[in-house]
C-alpha cells in the first residue's frame, strides 16, 4: 500500500505547515516518550536511586533512532502502546532496559508529553500569530487616511477608514495572542504522581523519604523544561487544562473567521481583495471569476476549530474519579487536530495580509453613491446657520432624498440628491457650498488618529515581544 492508496487527514496534507506537522508525528511523540524516561532515571540518580552513568549513556545514545515497526509488533503483542515503547527502547539500551519507567506509571510518558507538545505548539502559534498582526499593523498603517463606507446590519453608515476597520481586525488577533501568552505561562507538566496521584511508588523507592519524593518531582518538572509540575493529579492530569487550551486556540477561529467573512464581503464590493496569482483559476466554468478561496478556506478550517473546545468539555465531564480511558482516542485527535487547524489558519492569515489588494477609487465610488444621504444632516446645520427654518429645510431634504434614491434603485440612475438640493431655493446653498458641508474629513473623526494610537500603543508592544514577525513568512502552497 502506497501513501496514495490511504486516508491522509487534510490537515496534514493541505493546510498545517511542516514545522506544526512534525511536531505532532509519531518520532517527536515517542522521542519525548524517551526524553521523560531520560529525565526520571537522571533525577532518581541526582537523588541517590542505583541508576549508572552507563545506563543513562545508553538512554542518551537511543533518544530518537525509534525501530516503528519493533514497537509496533510489541504492541500488537501487549495491546499496550506505552509498554511496547519501553521494551523497544530497552532492546536498543539494554542496559538501561532495568531502570526504564521506573516506579512510573504509563501516564507520566502520555500526559507529560502531551503538555510538551501543546508548550511547543503555542509558542508556534503565538510566532505566526504575530507575524499575522504584523501585517494587519502595516496595512492598517498604510491606509489610515483612506476613507470608506461604513456598514452596520450590512447597510451603508458613517464612513471609517480602511485602516481605522483593520484596526478592528488586530484587536481580535491581540486578545487572541494574549490569552494563548496566558494559558502558556500558566502551564505545567504533570510531573512525576503515580498510578492514582498519590506518589506511592515513588515513595517506595524512597524508603519514605517525602522530601527525595518532592525532590523528584520538582526536579523532573526542570528538566522537561517547566518552572512547576501540576500541584495535584489524578493518574491523569486534569483534562480541563487541554479546554483551556482549546479556547485559546478557537478564539483564534473566531477572530479569523471574522476577518475573513468581512474580506469575501469587500472582494465582492472590488474594494479589498486578498491575492490571486497570475495564473490562477477561479473555477472551472466561469473564467473570469477571482473567488476569495484563501479567506474562504479560512472560514471554513475556523468552523472545524471553534468546536475544539467541546471534546474538551466532554472529555473532562467524564473523567470518573481518578481516570477513565476513554480520553485517550478522542485526545489523539482533538490535539493535534486543533493545533494543525489553527497553524493552517494563521499561516492562511499571513498569506492574504501579505499582498491585499485596495482599490481606492471603487472605494471611492461606493463613498460618493452614499455620502449626499448621510450629509444631509450637515446640510441642514449649514441652511439653519444661514438663517434658514429648520422644519421646512428638513422637508425639503427629505422629499429630494426620497426620490433621489428611488432613481437609485428602481430606475438604476446616479445618485443626483446633491444637484437637487443645489436647485432648490429652499435650500438655499450653492453646488458649492454644499461641497463643502460634506468634506469627506468631517464625517471619519478621529480615526487617522485612532489607527496611529492603537499601533503605537497596543500592536507595537506586542510585536516587541515577537522581534521576527515581521519577516517570518507564510507557506501556503495549495
Amino acid at each position: 500500500m502506497t501513501d496514495k492508496d490511504r486516508y491522509v487527514s487534510p490537515l496534514v496534507e493541505r493546510v498545517a505547515t511542516p514545522e506544526m506537522v512534525e511536531l505532532f508525528s509519531p518520532r517527536r511523540k515517542f522521542s519525548t516518550w524517551r526524553r521523560c524516561w531520560l529525565a526520571l532515571a537522571e533525577a532518581e540518580k541526582e537523588l541517590g536511586l542505583p541508576i549508572t552513568d552507563a545506563q543513562l549513556d545508553a538512554m542518551r545514545a537511543h533518544l530518537d533512532d525509534i525501530d516503528f515497526e519493533a514497537a509496533a509488533a510489541y504492541e500488537r503483542r501487549f495491546r499496550h502502546d506505552v509498554m511496547a515503547h519501553i521494551h523497544a527502547f530497552g532492546d536498543v539500551a539494554p542496559e538501561a532496559r532495568p531502570i526504564i519507567h521506573l516506579g512510573a506509571t504509563s501516564c507520566f510518558v502520555t500526559d507529560n508529553t502531551d503538555l510538551i507538545l501543546m508548550r511547543e505548539g503555542l509558542k508556534m502559534l503565538l510566532r505566526r500569530a504575530a507575524a499575522a498582526l504584523a501585517r494587519l499593523r502595516r496595512f492598517a498603517v498604510e491606509w489610515k487616511d483612506l476613507p470608506t463606507l461604513g456598514f452596520t446590519h450590512y447597510q451603508p453608515a458613517q464612513p471609517v477608514t480602511v485602516g481605522k476597520r483593520a484596526c478592528l481586525w488586530a484587536q481580535d488577533l491581540l486578545m487572541d495572542i494574549e490569552a494563548m501568552e496566558s494559558v502558556l505561562s500558566r502551564l505545567r507538566c504533570r510531573g512525576v504522581k503515580g498510578t492514582t496521584g498519590t506518589q506511592a511508588s515513588f515513595l517506595a523507592l524512597f524508603e519514605g523519604d517525602e522530601s527525595k519524593v518532592d525532590a523528584l518531582d520538582q526536579l523532573v518538572a526542570r528538566k522537561l523544561g517547566f518552572d512547576a509540575s501540576l500541584p495535584v493529579t489524578g493518574q491523569t492530569y486534569s483534562r480541563k487544562w487541554d479546554t483551556q487550551v482549546f479556547n485559546a486556540l478557537a478564539g483564534v477561529g473566531e477572530s479569523a473567521h471574522k476577518f475573513a467573512t468581512d474580506m469575501r464581503l469587500l472582494q465582492n464590493l472590488k474594494e479589498v481583495e486578498e491575492p490571486f496569482e497570475s495564473t490562477q483559476v477561479g473555477s472551472s466554468a466561469m473564467a473570469y471569476k477571482r473567488n476569495p478561496m484563501r479567506c474562504e478556506r479560512i472560514c471554513a478550517l475556523s468552523r472545524f476549530l471553534m468546536a475544539a473546545p467541546l471534546h474538551g468539555h466532554f472529555t473532562t465531564a467524564v473523567q470518573w474519579f481518578e481516570r477513565t480511558l476513554d480520553d485517550s482516542a478522542i485526545r489523539r485527535l482533538s490535539i493535534p487536530e486543533a493545533f494543525l487547524a489553527c497553524d493552517g489558519i494563521l499561516n492562511l492569515w499571513i498569506n492574504v495580509m501579505e499582498r491585499p489588494q485596495v482599490y481606492p477609487k471603487v472605494i471611492a465610488r461606493h463613498l460618493a453613491e452614499e455620502l449626499p444621504f448621510m450629509a444631509t444632516e450637515n446640510i441642514l446645520m449649514a441652511r439653519v446657520k444661514r438663517g434658514g427654518d429648520r422644519q421646512r429645510v428638513h422637508e425639503a431634504i427629505r422629499r429630494h432624498a426620497q426620490e433621489a434614491g428611488r432613481r437609485v434603485k428602481e430606475e438604476g440612475l446616479p445618485n443626483d440628491l446633491l444637484d437637487r438640493l443645489a436647485e432648490d431655493p429652499e435650500i438655499g446653498l450653492t453646488r458649492e457650498e454644499i461641497e463643502a458641508a460634506i468634506d469627506i474629513r468631517q464625517f471619519i473623526g478621529r480615526a487617522p488618529a485612532q489607527v496611529e494610537r492603537f499601533v503605537q500603543e497596543w500592536i507595537d508592544p506586542v510585536l516587541a515581544r515577537y522581534p521576527e514577525a515581521d519577516t517570518l513568512g507564510s507557506s501556503v502552497s495549495v
